[in-house]
């Protein structure tokens, strides 16, 4: 009764819906014929469960059964359109981690007693870890993995290294400069780079764990931005800073060091092997500051990062046992006093369990050490005398040449915190900053507010006055066309009695012109800055009640009274009312630090670079004009990229975004005005669309919003995307010469599509150690000048965009 009733009740509501037409019927039949169908299914089902249960208990629920199994049956049709469940591709950095992922299950099976076991032949010599560190070079290289691979035999390159008979030096190419020096740049084939990538990701899994928190750069959340933020938060009251600089190429000494140290943790003879002959083969290319690291130059390998961060991890180890000493010991303190000795030991251990908590503020004053490191550029800051930051420098120089074999610029000077030249650190100058205290900050809102509140009470006033002063101009015009007619002229008037000045012929207004300049002239009026003082303080005031005047003006007078009060008097006031807060009690400013762009390098920059001339006008790079107009506009948009996304952080980067979309957007401009020979009115209309990737100054701070999301994508875990965002490609740009007239496939690792050109790279800046490191903008190899590589559209695109970097360029390649 029950599936007849709901049956009734379908076809009733189908059957009233509208008018009854013929296509109703049919519809009324097709779906009568349906769930009579489904009925009779149930029931067929329902025969079948009656033959394996016994037959007393199916007739005693007959009636329910049958009911359920319908319900059921209709449940279970299937849909007339069925929805797809359409789930969100994954980004290539969301697949660069499901393939870490896999492979830090592998490595995590060979640990063991604290150590990791036979690395490389239980895991890198994996035909499944092959596969992965080939899927990450792809997905480096910007191509989706469904694409067509390359023809590599995974399993053959596996046995090779498991036998140890894999050639490193057939797997390499020699780069050479064609000046005299002939400096040799050693780049890896395809093979030898997925090796590398495999021993990488291999690596980075065993010791991401144990890094300090003062290292940054190719690491999980720990890049230039992130050491940056650590300096403004992290160090507070510094009283001497200063960098340290090394430059030394890994030799067999520092290759030595670093092994021994990986064998702390890692126990696996065929992995140091297969090291020793990359560096032999000069295809590891691990070199302390030549270059900044992480951003995607080609002399970089893939195994650098980790390899530095390695080696010296041993530097952050010794500052912090020097941190103890200095801090918690106090060489400065006799052995006598051994009471105070161990009284600083505890309070460091304290700090050490609390270190961002400001409850210990009064214990935090005295020595305090600081550091941060980001790859192989070193920040020191000190709090306490300078004798102490003195033989800080001392003993870190030591460490660093005796210990782990490094040569360290010995010049470097300490400044004080409160030197206007501040330190270079990642391209950009640290500067003291005073933060102030919760107290004075609420009083300096106060006093916001106060003097926006005067503001405005004066910008009502001056309209007032004004509105005044315009009715009087008009009531006086009224008046001198009033004295022309006879019997509306006013014989005692003043204006009367001066009318016979008036010469004959001249007219009304010039007439009112006259007398008001006579009148300017008697009240001095070109002191006052413009005419609506004049009006307001020469006309209106003077006609307004006493007491309103001297009221307004005591109110403003007490409001800049207020304003212009000193904060420690305030203080003073807020403490005595017992309204003021632990924190300002011991101390009403901190000295904390902030992060700028010197604004001359960005104009050296954009000059050296061929944005604009020596005058600082705008123009056109030429090698771009022989490409298309599209890739003209991504070269364009590429540095505007790089650039806003590396200075992002800074405190005057309003400054700088607003210097480089200008000069770019304009460069970009003329470039396409001298390919087409048009205007750069008309340039700008027909490329309005194109244009809108590189906004003007109008549009940047809505833009920027899109620019960063867009950033988003391609931003996050440096030792994951290394040297992609970063890639230094403003150092260069392509010249396309020829179509191929040969077929050959794209330069790029992985990428399989027939290249649409040939192009040349053109190298801006080839000084290998120029005056400010910028942390990014740094010489490309000379080798690499003028080098000639296929590339398809895409990877153009990608190139300049900063999608891919030179590093997912495989310049060994030829045509075919």
């Amino acid at each position: 009764m029950g599936s007849r009733f709901f049956l009734a009740q379908l076809l009733g509501r189908v059957w009233f819906v509208g008018s009854p037409t013929d296509h109703k019927r049919d519809s009324m039949k097709c779906i009568v014929h349906m769930l009579r169908g489904a009925y009779h299914g149930a029931n067929l089902l329902m025969a079948d469960m009656a033959r394996d249960e016994s037959e007393g208990n199916v007739h005693a629920h007959e009636d329910d059964v049958s009911h359920i199994s319908l319900a059921k049956s209709l449940a279970s049709l299937p849909d007339e359109f069925p929805i797809p469940n359409e789930r969100k591709p994954l980004t290539r950095m969301e697949l660069k981690r499901l393939i870490e992922i896999r492979m830090k299950k592998r490595v995590k099976e060979q640990q063991m007693d604290g150590k990791f076991h036979d690395l490389m032949a239980k895991v890198i010599a994996n035909p499944r870890t092959l596969q992965d560190a080939y899927n990450s070079i792809r997905l480096n290289s910007n191509i989706e993995l469904t694409s067509d691979s390359d023809d590599l035999c995974f399993v053959s390159l596996a046995e090779q290294l498991s036998s140890g008979v894999f050639d490193i030096k057939a797997n390499i190419s020699l780069f050479s400069t064609k000046s005299g020096t002939k400096e040799v740049l050693v780049l890896p084939n395809l093979k030898l780079k997925i090796i590398q990538e495999a021993i990488r990701i291999a690596i980075d899994v065993v010791y991401r764990p144990h890094f300090s928190k003062i290292s940054h750069g190719c690491r999980s959340g720990r890049g230039h931005h992130s050491a940056l933020r650590y300096i403004c938060k992290e160090i507070r009251n510094p009283d001497w800073w200063f960098t340290l600089n090394m430059n030394k190429k890994a030799d067999s000494a520092i290759l030595n060091k670093l092994i021994s140290t990986m064998e702390e943790k890692i126990e696996d003879t065929g992995l140091y092997s297969i090291l020793r002959s990359m560096f032999d083969a000069q295809v590891l290319n691990l070199e302390f500051g030549g270059f900044p690291k992480g951003q995607g130059l080609p002399q970089e390998g893939v195994l650098s990062p980790i390899l530095m961060n390695i080696y010296l991890d041993l530097f952050d180890c010794e500052f912090y046992r020097m941190r103890m000493r200095y801090e918690g010991l106090g060489q400065d303190v006799d052995v006598a006093q051994e009471g105070e000795r161990q009284s600083n030991l505890r309070r460091w251990f304290r700090r050490q369990l609390d270190d961002d908590c400001d409850v210990h503020a009064e214990e935090s004053s005295g020595l305090r050490l600081h550091a941060c490191r980001c790859m192989d550029e070193i920040f020191l800051a000190v709090s306490g005398s300078k004798e102490i930051a003195l033989s800080l420098k001392v003993d870190i120089q030591n460490y660093l040449t005796n210990s782990l074999y490094l040569d360290v610029d010995a010049q470097a000077e300490i400044s004080s915190f409160d030197s206007p030249h501040g330190v270079q650190f990642l391209g950009m100058v640290v500067r003291a900053s005073i933060r102030e205290s919760a107290a004075v900050r609420a009083v300096h809102k106060l006093k916001d507010k106060v003097r926006l509140f005067a503001a405005q009470k004066q910008e009502l006033w001056d309209a007032g006055t004004v509105r005044i002063g315009k009715k009087w101009l008009a009531h006086g015009l009224k008046k001198t066309k009033e004295s022309e007619i006879k019997h509306l002229a006013d014989s005692s008037s003043i204006l009367n009695q001066i009318s016979h000045f008036r010469k004959d012929g001249m007219k009304t207004d010039h007439w009112f012109k006259f007398l008001l300049k006579i009148w300017m002239q008697d009240v001095n009026a070109k002191a006052e800055d413009n005419e609506k003082a004049v009006l307001s303080k020469y006309i209106a005031e003077p006609a307004l009640p006493q007491d309103l005047r001297d009221s307004f003006y005591n109110f403003q007078k007490q409001a800049q009274e207020y304003i212009t009060s000193e904060t420690a008097t305030t203080l003073a006031l807020l403490s005595s009312s017992g309204i003021n807060d632990a924190s300002s009690s011991s101390s009403a400013k901190n000295i904390t630090s902030k992060t700028e762009v010197s604004i001359y390098f960005i104009k050296k920059s954009l000059v050296r670079y061929g944005l604009v001339n020596r005058e600082g006008y705008p123009r056109r790079v030429s090698p771009l004009i022989l490409q298309d107009d599209i890739q003209i506009i991504y070269w364009f948009e590429g540095l505007v990229r790089r650039w806003l996304k590396w200075y992002c952080e800074c405190d005057n980067f309003g400054d700088v975004k607003l210097m480089i979309v200008e000069h770019v957007r304009n460069s970009c401009i003329r470039t396409l005005a001298s390919k087409h020979r048009m205007q750069e009115i008309e340039i700008e209309k027909q490329f309005e669309s194109e244009l809108s990737c590189i906004p003007s100054t109008q549009e940047i701070e809505s833009d920027m919003m899109a620019m960063a999301s867009k950033f988003q994508l391609y931003d996050g875990d440096e030792s994951l995307m290394y040297g992609i965002t970063y890639s230094g490609l403003c150092m260069l740009s392509l010249a396309r010469i020829s179509d191929p007239l040969r077929s050959c496939n794209c330069y790029v690792f992985g990428c399989l599509a027939t290249a649409t050109g040939i192009y040349t790279l053109h190298v801006k800046e080839r000084q290998k150690f120029p005056g400010w490191k910028t942390g990014f903008l740094m010489a490309i190899h000379p080798s690499l000048h003028r080098r000639r590589i296929g590339l398809c559209k895409l990877h153009v695109k990608d190139l300049y965009l900063g999608y891919i970097s030179l590093q997912c360029i495989n310049f060994g390649a030829s045509c075919r």
